[in-house]
């Protein structure tokens, strides 16, 4: 589990189905969970310069880890840990693209494709984009809108992205949850059940 906080940026290169990344922490465990540009991958192996993850074929097939150099990171969230964004799983849903950009008095508002799960993305919702929680400040039929303050800019991959760039995107898992509740209500109505809790 993760918050989008993103706590460090590193160069990165896909090499078959592992992937290679520049050490960033010194106080690193085998099989500790990582977040990397949003998709939670396994610590597989480390040396004084590298950490070195294995990508399953899913992953690479839904994800954008497979051409990107440059990457989000963030460490999985501990007991006690303060929850700044919102939870992150890791899992993500799959891609996005840059519709447009423009800047408006030091924020950066980007607009995306909207995703097949629509239904997740309302006013004022979180989503996770490239491992960043963000707040989505408008929605639209066929696109979304989040901004980002200077602090995130800086912090983040996003002052390098360009139109037509895909990023990756994980739903809401509390919205999930509610979706998920609502349609097996609506099918317990039409099978002309209902579900015990």
């Amino acid at each position: 589990m993760f918050t989008g906080i993103i706590q460090k940026v590193a160069k990165g290169v896909l090499v078959g189905n592992r992937l290679k990344i520049e050490r960033c922490w010194g106080d690193l465990s085998l099989g500790e969970s990582i977040a990397i540009n949003g998709v939670c991958l396994t610590l597989t192996d480390f040396d004084d310069s590298f950490m070195y993850f294995d990508v399953g074929a899913e992953t690479l097939k839904l994800t954008n880890i497979k051409y990107e150099k440059l990457f989000n990171l963030e460490r999985a969230l501990k007991l006690g840990d303060s929850v700044s964004g919102h939870f992150v799983t890791g899992h993500v849903d799959g891609m996005v693209k840059l519709i447009a950009k423009h800047i408006y008095d030091k924020t950066l508002y980007l607009t995306f494709s909207m995703p097949k799960e629509r239904w997740g993305v309302v006013k004022k919702g979180s989503i996770a984009l490239n491992g960043v929680s963000l707040t989505i400040a408008n929605a639209s039929l066929d696109t979304f809108t989040v901004q980002l303050i200077p602090h995130t800019i800086e912090n983040t991959t996003f002052k390098f992205i360009t139109s037509g760039s895909y990023v990756n995107y994980e739903i809401d898992v509390l919205a999930r949850f509610i979706h998920n509740e609502l349609n097996n209500l609506e099918k317990g109505y039409k099978d002309g059940m209902m579900y015990e809790y």
